[in-house]
């Protein structure tokens, strides 16, 4: 059984004045029922897509502190244009936190949750940001026994985010891909698979800095949107690798548009019959984040045969199936100390989750900073 019957938890709601709230409360621990478990939440990372639901529309910059130290509360403004989007979050006091570990601390009836009592597992379901966390087992990875939280914290979103992409080429007859904002974390875990698997990945980033240091980690197409040579070496990139397919982590601005020119230009490069119509190999984006906040802009200057279009992990593993998407889970089970391996800039607490500059920096995203709440030291 757990050693207490409440456990803080953060919360993050949007009220129809137009303001975000950020609060810690003291949530009771709740009873498993037969098929789930009471997990010990002892790390859970700070991903993108956390401080998307976090924080909401809201501007970080307006950030105030108010409540105790045990139990801060921070409000923000949410700018008057932007509030359509919250429509659907309104009044909803909404747990934060995709993914995590910890230890099972109390388990059901059924077998496969008794199996679990006392074992350190990575979990996903939401609500992490918390001391204790109760879900299915089926949200839940057993890890090895040398195996820490900390080390577990990061085993489904960036690993399986970077799994279904290599998936999601071969699934749609690509054979190399494209991935932008590609020293981040999840860029950094994709160059290790495509250099284990075989796959020609062209990276793309906007700093030379970032650039030499996935060169240093054996990335061979590394291309600096900063540089005034950007495109040519893009199309030259896709003209070496052949990929036809790109990851965009940016969404906004001209990035998308230009990685299917560059594409176009790549396929008429080695083309040997001209067509009014563009090639007929097909190219794809997919948008899968909103690093850049602006409209997605792009001159259709590459053809018919494209196409633009979302990416999302969740729907993409329902849609390969609960077999296949095992298989995944499987390898980062298996690679979770190398080729899935996730190092973490800082830990803090949840209190300090809450500490108006240690939120400022978090919420700058900076390549190769990851942030680490270890929801028990207080």
């Amino acid at each position: 059984m757990t050693p207490t019957t409440t456990g803080l938890q953060l919360r993050s709601l949007v009220k129809a004045s137009g303001e975000l709230e950020l609060r810690l409360i003291d949530e009771p621990v709740p009873t498993p029922s037969a098929n789930e478990v009471v997990v010990r939440v002892e790390a859970t990372p700070i991903n993108p897509s956390d401080i998307g639901l976090l924080f909401g529309a809201a501007d970080v910059g307006t950030r105030a502190a108010l409540g105790t130290a045990s139990h801060p509360v921070v409000t923000m403004h949410i700018p008057e244009r932007l509030m359509k989007s919250m429509q659907g979050r309104l009044d909803q006091s909404l747990p934060v936190g995709n993914e995590g570990a910890g230890t099972v601390v109390a388990a059901g009836s059924s077998a496969a949750a008794q199996a679990l009592l006392g074992k350190t597992v990575a979990m996903i379901g939401g609500g992490m940001y918390a001391q204790y966390r109760c879900l299915d087992v089926g949200s839940c990875i057993a890890l090895a026994p040398d195996a820490t939280a900390a080390d577990g914290a990061s085993s489904f979103v960036n690993p399986l985010t970077a799994l279904g992409m290599v998936e999601t080429m071969r699934r749609e007859g690509h054979k190399a891909l494209v991935h932008t904002a590609a020293a981040s974390n999840l860029g950094q875990m994709l160059n290790r698979i495509c250099q284990k698997d075989g796959i020609a990945l062209v990276n793309i980033v906007r700093k030379p800095e970032q650039a030499e240091l996935l060169k240093t980690m054996g990335a061979r197409y590394v291309c600096d949107t900063s540089q005034a040579t950007f495109m040519a070496d893009l199309t030259q990139a896709l003209v070496d690798t052949g990929a036809t397919i790109a990851f965009d982590a940016t969404g906004g601005g001209t990035l998308a548009g230009q990685i299917l020119t560059c594409m176009e230009a790549a396929l008429n490069r080695t083309a040997t019959v001209y067509s009014r119509y563009g090639s007929t190999t097909h190219k794809q984006v997919y948008i899968y984040g909103g690093l850049e906040v602006r409209p997605t802009e792009f001159n259709r200057n590459f053809g018919f045969a494209w196409g633009m279009g979302g990416w999302l992990l969740f729907p993409f593993l329902q849609r390969i199936g609960e077999a296949d998407a095992q298989k995944l889970r499987n390898r980062v089970s298996a690679e979770l100390k190398t080729t899935f391996a996730s190092h973490y800039t800082q830990h803090i607490t949840l209190t300090q989750a809450l500490d108006l500059d240690v939120m400022a920096a978090y919420t700058q995203r900076a390549t190769g900073s990851k942030y680490l709440i270890t929801p028990h030291v207080l």
